[in-house]
């Protein structure tokens, strides 16, 4: 045994016992982040007057009117979260959920960049760092992603 095998006995021995779970918690990074923007999504929904007086009174969206801002927002903190959990399209499914996590940000800065909300602003960056890794690293193998690309090969 050399000594650079030596040296990486422990790191290889990590690895061996690690790598295993990267599907579980390729998983429950999905379904985390999935179920913030889920839960968002649905209290707009359902409670469709108030959301109409955020985005007309709070929420400053660039580019879109109020009732538009309201839709897509609502939209895509359905669409994309409950894409993702499953693992289908997920690359694409988490870079349009970091859009609509920046979105948030920049529409609500006046709050979100106040003193007194970092705990806020630092849940979107949370949300944003999880969706950053799964766009880089995918889904894993728990997902139909893996599944449908398994049986095309």
């Amino acid at each position: 045994m050399s000594l650079l095998d030596i040296v990486c006995a422990p790191t290889t021995m990590a690895a061996r016992v690690l790598n295993p779970l990267q599907p579980l918690v390729a998983l429950a990074a999905r379904v985390y982040v999935s179920w913030q923007f889920l839960q968002s999504g649905y209290i707009k929904v359902t409670n469709w007057a108030g959301t109409l007086s955020l985005f007309e009174n709070e929420y400053h969206t660039p580019w879109l009117t109020p009732h538009d801002a309201a839709v897509a927002g609502s939209f895509g903190e359905l669409f994309f979260p409950s894409l993702l959990v499953i693992g289908f399209m997920s690359r694409l499914s988490a870079v349009g959920l970091f859009a609509v996590n920046v979105l948030a940000v920049v529409s609500y800065k006046d709050v979100l960049l106040a003193q007194g909300s970092e705990a806020a602003l630092h849940q979107h960056i949370l949300w944003g760092s999880i969706l950053v890794f799964l766009i880089a690293y995918g889904p894993s193998k728990i997902s139909l992603d893996h599944l449908l690309n398994r049986s095309r090969a």
